[in-house]
């Protein structure tokens, strides 16, 4: 008599979610990983320096690992934040002192600073090893994006505590973006922007006025930097993600060593 592990892989709800049997050689091995939606993402054999911590770090699976400690934990937090300049901060110290389970929040916090930190080292070991070169140079391209989403989460996360700290250093990190090139009102290029005599790139229309969207850090700024942390940048870094794992696979693997 079959087992009920066998008779459950038998049934007909079993195949209609598993095609292939379990991939015990290579064909059905390749099969299986072109008919499902998540294995297709990776490549049907890799070679061994592929799975070599001392040549990988695990650094790109480190850091895909921790965004989705951050996605987890972020959504759990967002039930009890309000992004108003009234409730901000007593919602931080209620979330810290008062509600169950507080310590997401120093969960959350602790994995976006090593979020940060092991980004950078999955680059530095990318670059070290030559995997920006041809034919990688699209994923390498999408892995910078992908840094910069990194510290754009970092930065708009900032100012959600709404404390002295946040909006001191908000306020001096959005100062920077007036320098910014065409798009500042005081970075290079600005003043070639004129119609009619008229200045496009002011105080009021800069980049810096619109990451805030006033002249100071005030409500208007939370809210933005609320949406931009929960909901547009996520979204980006997880297309992105999605097209760097694919690219991967697309490209042969983890390139070699040199």
């Amino acid at each position: 008599m079959p087992s009920l592990g066998e008779r459950i892989r038998r049934s007909q709800f079993w195949k209609s979610i598993f095609r292939h049997p379990p991939p015990r050689d290579r064909r059905n091995r390749v099969a299986v990983v072109l008919t499902n939606f998540v294995l297709h993402l990776h490549p049907v054999s890799i070679s061994k320096h592929g799975i070599a911590l001392s040549y990988t770090w695990c650094m790109g699976g480190l850091t895909f690992f921790l965004f989705v400690v951050e996605a987890i934990t972020g959504t759990l937090l967002m039930f009890y934040y309000r992004p108003t300049i009234e409730w901000a901060y007593h919602d931080m110290l209620d979330l810290r002192d008062v509600t169950t389970l507080g310590v997401l929040r120093e969960l959350h916090r602790w994995a976006g600073h090593a979020m940060v930190i092991a980004v950078w080292l999955h680059m530095y070991r990318v670059f070290l090893t030559g995997s920006y070169k041809p034919p990688r140079e699209f994923n390498w391209v999408i892995g910078v994006i992908l840094l910069v989403l990194t510290l754009l989460l970092s930065f708009t996360g900032y100012l959600l505590p709404w404390d002295q700290l946040a909006i001191w250093a908000i306020t001096v990190g959005t100062n920077m973006a007036r320098a910014t090139p065409l798009l500042g009102a005081e970075g290079p290029g600005a003043q070639l922007l004129t119609v009619g005599g008229i200045d496009l790139i002011t105080d009021s229309s800069d980049a810096r006025f619109g990451l805030l969207g006033a002249r100071f850090v005030g409500e208007v700024a939370l809210n933005r930097f609320y949406v931009l942390h929960c909901i547009a940048i996520p979204l980006a870094a997880g297309l992105l993600s999605a097209i760097h794992f694919w690219r991967v696979r697309k490209d042969g693997g983890i390139s070699g060593p040199m």
